[in-house]
């Protein structure tokens, strides 16, 4: 599939990549990643120079200071800055991607004045707090309470895997305001500043080595009722919408990493020697990397279908869920491959002797949460069955 590029689209690509090509010398390299203050200031700096530039949050309605760009555009601005190695959304990709559109949708205007502009010009960085020890994939099992009481609700409980919930200045945290209901009707949406007495966040040491995951309680944690977004016992609906973006063009830069990635592996095949022979010589290699580049290839029709569809409705439809069951399959099989070339180069990360620098190994280890992360595999499986292939419900 190839995605017609008006000219206003063309223009928009050849002046985006003359001020990459000006400002991305000056940036620097990123600073070690268990230097979270370090970090936060590298993260803010290039949203900044986003904001300045007309860039941060290019997809946003210009009345939020976002470019209003259509979604080819998005994905024009996602290709050359993933192509030039430009930093990413870094620490606040939970404000820039999830929270962020979900407030667009579904905020007050109050709330939307107070918190887009902040995470548009990186002075504010968010944590998601869904996930609980007990309510992964059935997240809708969750069991953080908030009582309310007069204008606050009163939060208890439990989070995890919250991404940079110790940096995180707010959360959107989804508690449980029912208990009587069922279960998907008694959840509500909230905007939890993270600096409010009684909440307590704990850093999880990932496989690979970095903190960025947190565990987060909350000890009768006073959250105003201002701070809700969408009607109480209505969270379901509004996370929801936090999904659909989460799971839209989150993981398109990876998308295009792994196509690179890809034609790295036929490289580095070429140049491996065991023998007189190199792996590239073996031809069952050579038609597994082909079929590796095939799948990215079809994958990257599926994400400009799913452009295309956005800018037709507005909101990123299911295609997101066939994209990423699809792509979390696909990358596994780029890393085990790698770790089949590398050989015993692959047991250790930057090892001097890994000709990748230990990136396929890091990677490889990090493939193991993409069946997991933004929605378990199975649950991906579930919304492609009911949403697309019009099946029953699960029960």
């Amino acid at each position: 599939m190839e995605l017609r590029y008006t000219p206003e689209e063309t223009a928009f690509r050849d002046e985006l990549v003359e001020w990459l090509e000006s400002v991305l010398p000056s940036v620097g390299s990123p600073p070690d990643r268990h230097d979270w203050k370090s970090r936060r200031s590298y993260d803010s700096a290039w949203q900044k120079m986003l904001y300045d530039a007309g860039y941060a949050g290019i997809n946003w309605p210009k009345e939020y200071g976002g470019r209003g760009a259509t979604p080819t555009e998005h994905l024009i601005f996602l290709e050359e800055t993933t192509k030039r190695g430009a930093p990413y959304v870094g620490m606040n990709f939970v404000g820039l991607l999830h929270a962020g559109p979900t407030l667009i949708v579904e905020a007050t205007d109050e709330q939307k004045q107070q918190h887009l502009p902040a995470i548009l010009r990186g002075e504010e960085i968010w944590c998601q707090g869904f996930s609980e020890p007990n309510a992964g994939s059935d997240l809708a099992s969750l069991q953080t309470r908030a009582i309310r009481d007069g204008e606050d609700y009163v939060v208890s409980g439990q989070k995890i895997w919250t991404s940079f919930g110790h940096a995180a200045d707010f959360c959107e945290l989804l508690v449980r305001t029912d208990t009587e209901a069922p279960k998907h009707r008694g959840i509500t949406w909230l905007i939890c500043p993270m600096d409010l007495p009684g909440i307590t966040p704990r850093p999880i040491r990932t496989i690979v080595g970095s903190e960025e995951f947190c565990e987060v309680f909350f000890d009768e944690v006073r959250v105003p009722v201002a701070n809700r977004v969408g009607p109480e016992n209505d969270g379901w609906r509004v996370a929801m919408v936090t999904f659909s973006f989460e799971r839209g063009t989150a993981f398109i830069s990876e998308q295009l990493t792994a196509m690179a990635q890809t034609a790295e592996l036929a490289e580095l095949a070429k140049k491996i020697t065991r023998g007189s022979t190199t792996p590239w010589e073996d031809a069952s290699l050579r038609k597994e990397i082909g079929s590796l580049a095939a799948h990215l290839d079809a994958l990257w029709a599926l994400t400009l279908r799913n452009v295309s569809q956005a800018q037709r409705t507005g909101v990123p439809g299911p295609g997101g869920s066939v994209f990423k069951l699809a792509f979390s399959s696909v990358k596994t099989k780029l890393c085990e491959l790698a770790a089949q070339l590398e050989g015993r180069a692959g047991l250790e990360m930057r090892g001097d002797d890994d000709p990748t620098g230990g990136d396929f190994t890091a990677q490889r280890l990090y493939t193991l949460s993409l069946s997991i992360a933004a929605g378990t595999s199975q649950i991906q499986r579930n919304i492609i069955g009911e949403r697309i292939l019009g099946l029953p419900k699960e029960r």
